[in-house]
C-alpha cells in the first residue's frame, strides 16, 4: 500500500513560546509542540520524569483484595507460585514478583509455560502443576485475563489465584481471587497503558505499603527499595512496545538510569554479549539488543531461563545463562531468515497477493516461535496488517501484527466466529484457528481491514515534525533531542524530511542495507552527510536521486565513533 506523509505545522507562537520556555532553537521547540508540550510545568513533567509522580497504585480496582491475600499468604508462609508469559514483559513482571516476596520470605516459585508445548496464559493443566509443588496461592503475570477453566479448576482444588495483567479483557471476568488489570471495564484507575510488568511493580507498590503499615519490615528484613527493580520494569515495557508516556516513560527513564549506573548481574552480563556500550544504554539497545535475546528463550526454548537470569546472584551462572541465550538468539535469526526469505519470493512471485488489504499466510513447517517477529517484518515492509499462522495437522497457531491506525486486536473480534481464541494489543496479537476455518478467517478478515481502512479518519501513515536542509543539521542539534528521550510507542523519535537529496557515494553492507553519502542539493555550502538505510529492496539500491527523504537523526556509535548520521525511513 501506498505510504501517506504528514508535516505537522504547529501553531508559531506555541512555537515561540515553547522556544522561551526550553531555551531552544525553532526545531527542538516545534518537536515539543507536535507532543502537545507546551506548557510549562508539562515539559518540566516530561523531561525530568520522576518516581514521586507515579499516579496511585490503590486506584486499580481489586488491587485492595489481591494485597491482603497475598499478604496473608506471605504471613501464613503458604507457597505461592508465580505464573508468568514467556515474553520479555512476562519474564521481567515474574521477575521482579518473585525477587520482591523472596526478600519478604516468602516461600514462592515460577513457572513459565512452554511456548509451543502449553501455549499462552494459564490453562486447566497449569493448575496441575501447580498441585504438584503444593500450592495454595498463584499469581498471573501479564496473563490469565482469559484464564476461566484454570480458575474454575483451581477452585475445585483449593487454590485460589489472582490475576495481575494489561491485555484486553472479555466482557465476563474468570471468577479469580481477584483481577488486577486497568484495563477491565470497571476499572477507573486511568493506567491502561501500563505493560503488564507496570501492574506488576505496582503490585508490589501495594504490598510493601501494607507490610509498612502493619509493621512487618524490621532490621533482620529491612524494606526493599523499589527504585532498584525499575531496570526490569523499563525492560519489560520497552519490549511490549506499550505508550510511553506518564508511568511508562517515568519506569523506562528511572530504570535506563538504573540500568546504566548499576545493571543488574543478569543484565550486565547481557550487555557484554550484546556488544553494546555499558553505561550508554537506550530504549533503542533494549529493543534490537537486550529484548531479542531475552525473547529468544521463549521463543526457541524454555523462557524460565531468562528470569533466572535476571534472578541470578552468581557470576557464573550468569555468565552460562547469557550466553546460551545469545546462542538461541543467533539459532532464531537464522530460523527466521530462511523463512522470510521464502515468504518474500513467494510474495514476489505472486503480484495479486499484494492486492489485498491485508495478508494472511499459512504454513506447516514455520517455527511457531517465530511467527511474530516474521510477521511484524512483512507487516513494515508491504505497509499492511499481517497474520502468520504456524499450522499443525488440522490446528493453527498465528501471530499478528498490525500497521498504525488499525486495532488488530479489534479485527480479530470482528472475526471472532472463526477463531477458537485470540488475544493480544492493537498492533500485535494472536489467535489459534481450526484449519477448516482459515480460508473463511481469511476473506472475513480482507473485508475488516478494508472497512477499518475506510472508516480510517487520518490517511496518514508517517507523521513527520519538520522539513529540515542539511545546514540545520550539526551535532548540537542532535545532542538537544536527547531531552525527549526515551523514544517509543507515542513518543516517536522525531522524523524530519528534506528534499532535492542526491547519492554521492554508496556501498552495501550485509547484503540487503545500504550506506551512503548525501548531498542536499538546496544547500550552497555542498554538504555531505552519512546516511543509511535498512533492508532495502533490491529495485531501489542504485537509485541516485530523492526528490524527498524522511529520516531519524543520530550520532552513529559504531566501534567508539561519535559520526552524524542519518537513519532514512522512507522516500520518493
Amino acid at each position: 500500500m501506498k505510504t501517506n506523509w504528514k508535516i505537522l505545522q504547529p501553531d508559531i507562537k506555541t512555537v515561540r513560546s515553547v522556544s522561551a520556555i526550553l531555551k531552544c532553537g525553532q526545531i527542538i521547540a516545534t518537536i515539543f509542540a507536535n507532543r502537545n508540550l507546551t506548557l510549562q510545568d508539562n515539559i518540566k513533567l516530561f523531561v525530568n520524569p520522576s518516581l514521586s509522580n507515579l499516579g496511585s497504585p490503590f486506584k486499580i480496582k481489586d488491587m485492595d483484595n489481591a494485597v491482603k491475600r497475598i499478604v496473608s499468604a506471605v504471613q501464613n508462609s503458604e507457597k505461592i507460585l508465580i505464573f508468568g508469559d514467556y515474553d520479555v514483559d512476562g519474564i521481567t513482571a515474574t521477575a521482579i514478583v518473585y525477587d520482591f516476596l523472596k526478600k519478604a520470605g516468602a516461600d514462592i516459585i515460577f513457572y513459565i509455560p512452554h511456548r509451543i508445548e502449553e501455549g499462552y496464559s494459564i490453562k486447566k493443566k497449569s493448575i496441575d502443576y501447580a498441585k504438584t509443588k503444593d500450592a495454595n496461592l498463584i499469581i498471573t503475570v501479564d496473563c490469565g485475563s482469559n484464564g476461566f477453566e484454570a480458575v474454575e479448576e483451581a477452585k475445585k482444588v483449593g487454590i485460589d489465584i489472582i490475576i495481575t495483567d494489561h491485555h484486553k479483557t472479555p466482557e465476563i471476568l474468570p471468577n479469580a481471587y481477584a483481577v488486577v488489570n486497568p484495563k477491565r471495564k470497571d476499572c477507573s484507575s486511568g493506567l491502561e497503558y501500563l505493560a503488564g510488568v507496570g501492574v506488576a511493580y505496582y503490585l508490589i507498590i501495594c504490598i510493601r505499603k501494607h507490610f509498612r503499615d502493619i509493621g512487618f519490615w524490621n532490621k533482620s528484613k529491612p524494606e526493599p527499595n523499589l527504585k532498584e527493580l525499575c531496570d526490569l520494569v523499563a525492560l519489560g515495557t520497552v519490549a511490549d512496545i506499550v505508550p510511553l508516556i506518564n508511568e511508562n516513560r517515568i519506569f523506562v527513564k528511572t530504570g535506563l538510569d538504573n540500568i546504566n549506573k548499576r545493571a543488574r548481574l543478569g543484565i550486565k552480563k547481557l550487555i557484554k554479549i550484546s556488544g553494546i556500550n555499558s553505561g550508554k544504554i537506550d530504549a533503542e539497545d533494549i529493543s534490537f539488543k537486550l529484548a531479542p535475546r531475552l525473547n529468544a528463550a521463549g521463543r526457541m526454548d524454555s523462557a524460565n531461563c531468562a528470569v533466572r537470569l535476571l534472578t541470578a546472584r552468581q557470576d557464573e551462572e550468569a555468565d552460562n545463562i547469557a550466553a546460551s541465550l545469545n546462542r538461541l538468539n543467533i539459532e532464531r535469526q537464522k530460523t527466521e531468515k530462511k523463512a522470510l526469505d521464502k515468504v518474500f519470493a513467494y510474495i514476489k512471485g505472486d503480484s495479486s497477493i499484494l492486492k489485498r488489504k491485508a495478508l494472511v499466510l499459512v504454513n506447516e513447517n514455520w517455527h511457531q516461535g517465530i511467527i511474530g517477529i516474521m510477521a511484524s517484518r512483512i507487516a513494515k515492509k508491504f505497509k499492511r496488517p499481517a497474520v502468520l499462522i504456524a499450522l499443525n495437522e488440522n490446528f493453527g497457531k498465528g501471530s499478528a501484527r498490525s500497521i498504525p491506525g488499525i486495532d488488530i486486536y479489534e479485527a480479530f473480534k470482528e472475526c471472532e466466529s472463526y477463531l477458537e481464541d485470540f488475544g493480544g494489543h492493537p498492533m500485535a496479537a494472536g489467535i489459534q484457528i481450526k484449519k477448516d476455518n482459515i480460508n473463511g478467517f481469511k476473506e472475513h478478515f480482507e473485508k475488516t481491514i478494508t472497512d477499518f481502512l475506510n472508516d480510517k479518519k487520518s490517511g496518514a501513515d508517517i507523521i513527520i515534525d519538520r522539513k529540515i536542509t542539511f545546514a540545520d543539521i550539526n551535532s548540537d542539534l542532535i545532542t538537544a533531542l536527547d531531552p525527549l528521550k526515551p523514544f517509543g510507542t507515542a513518543n516517536p523519535e522525531p522524523l524530519f524530511i528534506a528534499e532535492n537529496v542526491t547519492v554521492q557515494k554508496f556501498w552495501v553492507i550485509g547484503k540487503t542495507h545500504k550506506k551512503m553519502l548525501l548531498k542536499d542539493e538546496t544547500c550552497r555550502n555542498g554538504k555531505l552527510i552519512s546516511a543509511i538505510q535498512f533492508n532495502v529492496d533490491i529495485e531501489d539500491m542504485d537509485k541516485k536521486r530523492f526528490d524527498y527523504i524522511i529520516f531519524n537523526l543520530s550520532f552513529n556509535k559504531w566501534k567508539g565513533s561519535n559520526s552524524i548520521q542519518l537513519q532514512i525511513k522512507d522516500f520518493l
